[in-house]
Parts: structure tokens; C-alpha cells; sequence
């Protein structure tokens, strides 16, 4: 009987660390919550004004349904679909400005939103046995192989956007937008070839964005119909705060992947608390302050730190640091 007691204690004392365990996880995402989602379902840009965008929506959707918090998703899809969703074309324009008349002036799509609400809705729908939401999922990767994916200088590439890329002798990318997990899961859903298509041809496009010393790709690059690449000459040539998720990204679907290679010599290069958050690959310049907590994340995932990437949201942390950080919990601890 002494035994017995003893042993439902040690049992009732594993159990209590472990539920604690499980709920101590889900803190950041509550954290996250209440600084970043507004009743209505919109998830406020705290470091640009309180705008929103579809990035912003998928970010949080696909936390929601890490989370298991189907209540916090069904708000945040209703939203999206009431106030950035295009009919005509079935994609959501990018960006929402409460303070503006109207709210969306610009009706274009960024196709990394669509690419994360997309594969939120494929989770949510095989994690919760909902048809519906796989559906809509399936209709809005139809839509982005229509309006997004096409076939140049013998790449299959994602435009950022329906309008304004395709200057037809040359286009224009964000690498930040290939997100090899989602595009997996597509593939893996859908047995469309296009989206292995998109992957390989994205790493090989990757591979080739080695610009300036620090031999990194740009947050906007320039391919050419003669297959050339440089970075756009219609933004800062940074390795900045868009060009920190394509590591996230790929090391999320291709762990260990050499693809990495330049990202983790970079960094290498610093101290991990002195790290600058983006540097100019053409002049060298750098800038005065450091990564912020979700690209240290980031960097932490893939330089063998990863016991440094936490649940736990910094005060400082804006809506972008906040949902680079949980992302990057989630991608390293499933």
C-alpha cells in the first residue's frame, strides 16, 4: 500500500509537470493574443501603424491551428474574408488600413499571404475534420497557380503579386515568399507536380543569389530572361528583415539542408548579441541595431542553438518579431 501511494504520487507529480509543461507552451501564443489580435479577427501591425496584412493573417492563422485555438481561427479567416478577399480573382489584397478611405487602397495580392491562409486552411481542415476549410484551401492554391506561378527564363517562379513584377524582360522576386513548407504540404495534399516544380527551381534560384561579400541573396531580386540575377534595383540591396525568412523556411523543409551554408557563415561571422538585423550586400554598410528576438530565433534554429529559441515572447517583441519567433519555436519543435 506504501508503495502504491508512493507511486501514485510520483505518477500524479508527472502528470502535473507535464500538463504545466503544456500549458507554460502555449503562453507565448496567449501573449501573442492579447497584443496582437483584435476582437474582430485582425491582427494589428504594431510596428507600422496598427495596419494589417494578409502575411499577418496567415502568420496567426497557422499559430491558431498549432495552438489547437479554433475559436481565435474561425475570427481571424471570417475577417480576412470580409475585408481582404478579392472574388474576381480569389486572393486577398495585401494590406488594410483602418486609418485610410478606404482601408485597402491597393486591391493587389502578396502572394506570401495567400501562400500562408492557404496552407493554415489545409492544416486547420486535417487537424479538425473540416472539409470546408480544406476547400477553401485547394481554391486558393488554384488561384495562386493561376494568377502567381508561371513559367520564365526556365524557372517555374511565384510572382510576389498579380500586378507589378512581370516587367517581360525581366521580373521581380521576393525570396522571402518561397515557403518550401507549405508548398510540401500543398504538394503532398494535391500530388501536383507544379509545387515540386516550384521547390526545386527556388533552391536553384537560391543558390545563385550570392551577392556582395556577404554572399546573400537580397529582400527583392531581379531575374532576367537570360536567366541572370541580381539584386532589385527598386529597393535597398539588404539582406534585410524579409530575406531573414528564407533560412527559416528552409530549414524548416529541408533540415540540415546546404542551402543554409550562407546564412550560417554569415553569421558566424558576430557575436550572437551583436549581430546588426540587416547589412547592405553592395556597399557593406550595416545597420546600428541588432536582430530582434524572432531573427534571432531564426539564426539561433539554424546555428545549433536552438535550445536558445523559447515560447516566450519578449515585451519589446512588435507583431513581426513575435510571429517570426513562435513560428520559428514551432518549425524546430513540432
Amino acid at each position: 500500500m506504501k508503495f502504491s501511494r508512493h507511486l501514485a504520487l510520483l505518477v500524479g507529480l508527472v502528470c502535473a509537470l507535464l500538463i504545466g509543461s503544456a500549458q507554460a507552451a502555449g503562453m507565448g501564443w496567449q501573449n501573442y493574443k492579447s497584443r496582437f489580435l483584435l476582437p474582430e479577427g485582425r491582427i494589428i501591425d504594431t510596428g507600422n501603424h496598427n495596419i494589417s496584412h494578409s502575411e499577418g493573417q496567415g502568420f496567426a492563422m497557422l499559430l491558431a491551428v498549432n495552438y489547437n485555438d479554433r475559436p481565435a481561427f474561425d475570427r481571424m479567416y471570417k475577417w480576412s474574408n470580409s475585408h481582404l478577399y478579392r472574388k474576381d480573382i480569389g486572393l486577398y489584397s495585401w494590406r488594410y488600413d483602418p486609418a485610410s478611405t478606404p482601408p485597402v487602397a491597393d486591391i493587389n495580392n502578396a502572394s506570401d499571404g495567400d501562400t500562408m491562409i492557404a496552407w493554415a486552411l489545409l492544416l486547420a481542415g486535417q487537424k479538425w475534420q473540416l472539409p470546408a476549410y480544406t476547400d477553401a484551401s485547394n481554391k486558393l492554391q488554384a488561384a495562386l497557380i493561376k494568377h502567381n506561378i508561371i513559367r520564365y527564363a526556365g524557372y517555374t517562379v511565384l510572382l510576389p503579386g498579380t500586378t507589378g513584377f512581370n516587367q517581360t524582360s525581366s521580373i521581380t522576386l521576393n525570396p522571402s515568399y518561397f515557403i518550401f513548407p507549405a508548398w510540401q504540404a500543398f504538394a503532398q495534399q494535391s500530388h501536383l507536380k507544379i509545387w515540386n516544380e516550384l521547390s526545386e527551381d527556388s533552391l536553384k534560384l537560391l543558390a545563385q543569389m550570392r551577392f556582395g561579400n556577404p554572399q546573400l541573396p537580397t529582400d527583392w531580386v531581379n531575374l532576367r530572361a537570360d536567366k541572370s540575377l541580381s539584386p532589385s534595383d527598386r529597393w535597398p540591396t539588404r539582406f534585410s528583415f524579409d530575406a531573414v525568412r528564407i533560412p527559416l523556411y528552409i530549414n524548416w523543409a529541408f533540415p540540415r539542408n546546404l542551402a543554409l551554408g550562407p546564412y550560417v557563415a554569415y553569421w558566424r561571422q558576430f557575436d550572437r548579441l551583436s549581430i546588426p538585423a540587416w547589412v547592405d550586400v553592395m556597399t557593406g554598410e550595416r545597420a546600428k541595431y541588432m536582430l530582434t528576438p524572432g531573427m534571432l530565433a531564426i539564426r539561433d534554429s539554424i546555428m545549433g542553438n536552438s535550445a536558445e529559441v523559447t515560447d516566450t515572447i519578449l515585451p519589446q517583441e512588435d507583431y513581426y518579431s513575435a510571429s517570426l519567433h513562435l513560428l520559428t519555436y514551432w518549425s524546430i519543435k513540432p
